[in-house]
């Protein structure tokens, strides 16, 4: 079966550490753009999922990446909000869409740790609530996108 490609295909990839604004900025350029957005958390709470399941959170990704395959297959523009905190998960996911032709933006959200803990606080939506100390150790894993990764891109922004 063929498909009809509707326009150029685009895959925008947001990523950042929590509290970042990543669902916020993502919700707001699917809106701009009629794009679909797929996030991860958001399928883990709808489901009854444990957020710190890594298994489970792995299951979805790649579910959610076969869908978003076959939408930029049709032309579509999708948004990856996972988070994509290696740098080797962003050259996955924008290998794979530039060899089916699509374009590739990374929007990389950032704030300092102390206005991340805050945002994370107010929202209150995890549980157990993610600490301090959590939210340290993961900056530490976190491999923030620099301007060499960023030049691989369509288009890169800090924000």
């Amino acid at each position: 079966m063929t498909h009809v490609r509707l326009s150029n295909p685009k895959l925008i990839i947001v990523c950042g550490l929590p509290g970042a604004g990543k669902t916020r900025h993502a919700k707001s350029v699917a809106e701009e753009m009629g794009a679909i957005r797929f996030c991860a958390d958001e399928w883990m709470d709808a489901l009854g999922i444990y957020h710190y399941d890594e298994s489970m959170r792995h299951k979805i990704e790649a579910l959610q990446w076969k869908t978003a395959e076959e939408l930029l297959r049709l032309g579509q523009t999708v948004i990856i909000e996972w988070g994509t905190w290696a740098r080797s998960e962003r050259e996955a996911l924008r290998r794979r869409a530039q060899e089916m032709g699509a374009s590739v933006e990374l929007h990389y959200l950032t704030a300092p740790l102390e206005v991340l803990f805050e945002r994370i606080e107010q929202r209150g939506r995890e549980c157990p609530p993610i600490s301090w100390e959590r939210l340290q150790e993961w900056s530490k894993k976190f491999q923030a996108p620099n301007a060499k990764e960023m030049a691989l891109y369509d288009r890169g922004i800090s924000i």
